[in-house]
Parts: structure tokens; C-alpha cells; sequence
């Protein structure tokens, strides 16, 4: 198999911020960590700054003392993003309500649901509950009631509440207005 000709780059491969929230991480100041490795506070900022590369030798240690991997610092972060207009809809229940997830599908950690309540929307007549560790909705536009067994939350543009998952509850959208809300819900296994 050839291998393909991959024209070698001058672009310098920025680590300083990963650098920087690795020492902010571990609660360490520029002068702890010069202490620890015997580098001067001056070039630490520069290189968390990217206005220096550090010797191999060097980075090695910073690493060391920021209990991070060197590779770590050249990983390309997994990212996606999701355009509204291909969110995939979902459904969780209830009427006169357009869903949809913006998180990506394969994210187990926490979702992202935006939904479209439209005047008088309600939720299951039932209370049900969600399975997940933390639920949170955010109303970005319109009113919102979100209704407990011993509560009833009545929310407006701007406010958002957190409770625990699986604690039943239902909406309802009490206005002649359309509603849009966030809802985040982070799973059992994330919030631990």
C-alpha cells in the first residue's frame, strides 16, 4: 500500500490552554507547578500563553506534575453539532408538543430536547417520571407550569428549574402563546 504524501506543517500545535486548565484542574498555581518542576513561573505562563513550545523534557514533566498523558494534549476533542433544522423529533409523551433532540444520539451522558408547546399543550394527564439522575427545563420563550404532586412551578421566559429525575410530574402550557423549553436530562450514570 503507498502511503499518501502528507506535506509536513509550520503551524504550531496550540497545548497551552489544555496546559493551563490541566494545572487549574488539579487547584496548582504557575508557581506550584514551576516549584514542582523546576521551570520558571515566566516561561510556565508563556508557554500556557502558546508564545513558547516547551522541550520535549520538559513537557514530559509539566505532564508528570499535571498527572495528564502527553498524548492527552493532542487529542482532537469529539465533537457534533446538530443544526436545528436536522434535529432528529422525538417523543416523549404528551400534546400538542414538537421535540426534538439536539444532543447527539450516541451522548448517553446528558440530552438535549427542545420543544415546541403549542398554545394549551399539555403534558400525559397522568404524573409519569423520567428515568434519569438530574431533569432540568429552561423556558426560552412563553409561559410554562410544571406540575408536581405537592408543587406547581409556573415559569416565564428566562427561568429555568432543576429537580431530581424520576420525580413524577407533568406541564402544561397555560397560554394562548406558543412555549419553547429546554429540557437537559443527565443520566443515573452521570450524575453520580
Amino acid at each position: 500500500m503507498k502511503a499518501l504524501p502528507v506535506e509536513p506543517t509550520n503551524a504550531p500545535v496550540a497545548i497551552g490552554s489544555r496546559l493551563r486548565a490541566a494545572r487549574q484542574s488539579q487547584r496548582m498555581t504557575i508557581e506550584q507547578v514551576a516549584d514542582s518542576t523546576g521551570l520558571t513561573k515566566g516561561f510556565l505562563s508563556r508557554v500556557e500563553r502558546d508564545l513558547t513550545s516547551p522541550s520535549v523534557a520538559s513537557l514530559v514533566t509539566l505532564c508528570q506534575v499535571l498527572s495528564i498523558s502527553v498524548g492527552d494534549l493532542f487529542l482532537v476533542p469529539k465533537t457534533h453539532l446538530t443544526r436545528l433544522a436536522d434535529a432528529p423529533r422525538i417523543s416523549l409523551g404528551g400534546q400538542g408538543i414538537t421535540e426534538r433532540l439536539l444532543t447527539a444520539r450516541s451522548e448517553r451522558r446528558l440530552q438535549v430536547i427542545r420543544a415546541v408547546v403549542e398554545p394549551h399543550g399539555r403534558g400525559e394527564d397522568e404524573l409519569y417520571a423520567v428515568d434519569c439522575e438530574v431533569e432540568t427545563v429552561h423556558v426560552v420563550e412563553g409561559r410554562f407550569v410544571l406540575i408536581f404532586p405537592n408543587d406547581r412551578y409556573e415559569l416565564a421566559a428566562g427561568d429555568t428549574l432543576t429537580f431530581p429525575g424520576r420525580e413524577p410530574h407533568t406541564w402544561v402550557n397555560p397560554d394562548g402563546g406558543e412555549a419553547v423549553v429546554l429540557w437537559t436530562l443527565v443520566s443515573a450514570a452521570s450524575g453520580r
